[in-house]
């Protein structure tokens, strides 16, 4: 099974964007984790690692990462 990662920060274009993303990915062949930098800090780290630099982003299992419609850069969440 494929696996995805889908990075937000819980700010509105992000619940949108993971709405969107959860209607139209096949569940029968992917899994997909669901991290809230906003409410997982301990997560920024790895995200960083991962390629993310906004958030809305999703981290692909073959490394690809896709900046959706940006909402906030990474050092924002931080911030």
């Amino acid at each position: 099974m494929k696996t995805a990662t889908f990075y937000h920060a819980g700010c509105p274009v992000c619940v949108s964007a993971e709405q969107d993303l959860l209607n139209v990915i096949d569940h029968t062949t992917t899994k997909i984790e669901i991290v809230d930098l906003g409410e997982q800090r301990n997560k920024i780290e790895e995200a960083e690692k991962l390629g993310v630099q906004s958030v809305p982003a999703l981290v692909l299992d073959n490394s690809n990462v896709l900046h959706i419609n940006f909402g906030a850069s990474l050092e924002d969440v931080k911030g």
